[in-house]
Formats: C-alpha cells, structure tokens, sequence
C-alpha cells in the first residue's frame, strides 16, 4: 500500500515522496519515490544509513564522489556527511537507517 501511495502521490508533485514503511527503536525504513529529474536536496545523515534502488535510476553526490545506482544497486551513506540524490529516471528507493 505505501508504494501505491508514493505512486500515486507522484503524478502531481513536484519534488521526491517519502513514506515510513517501517519502524522501531533505533532503526527505520523509508520508501523514496521520484519523477526524472527530481532532487532531493543537499542534507545529512544523521545515523547509519543505506540507499537501495528498487526501480530506476539515481545518481548520488558526496564532496567529489559521484555514484550512478540503478536497479537493485545500493550505497552506504556516510554519517554527517552532506549529500543529495538526483532521479536519471522515474525511480523507487529503500533507504534502511539504524544499526
């Protein structure tokens, strides 16, 4: 059901969709949805964090490192590091934070 809505959600928006799929202590996960094109704009993480592409393609900056992921591909994210995530296609992330 959280994917549909993110779908759905991302035929009339203009920036990325983010719902918890799930979550507990100490630990979350979140379903990231976006149009080609869209950004998710410089920011931090501030836990233990891993971004997995479940449909598409995005590409990851940090500083100097610049990572295209497509399907089923994923990235640690540095803790306290600022980064952003840019849509080369229609995509659906998993982004797990926690320990």
């Amino acid at each position: 059901m959280t994917i549909t809505q993110i779908k759905d959600k991302l035929e009339t928006s203009t920036h990325p969709i983010a719902k918890s799929l799930h979550q507990g202590p100490g630990y979350k996960v979140l379903i990231i949805g976006f149009k080609k094109g869209m950004i998710l704009k410089d920011h931090k993480a501030h836990i233990r964090s891993k971004l997995t592409v479940l449909e598409g393609s995005v590409r990851y900056f940090e500083d100097t490192r610049i990572v295209t992921l497509g399907r089923y591909d994923e990235i640690d994210i540095p803790v306290e590091k600022t980064h952003n995530v840019e849509a080369l296609e229609d995509s659906l992330c998993l982004l797990s934070q926690g320990d």
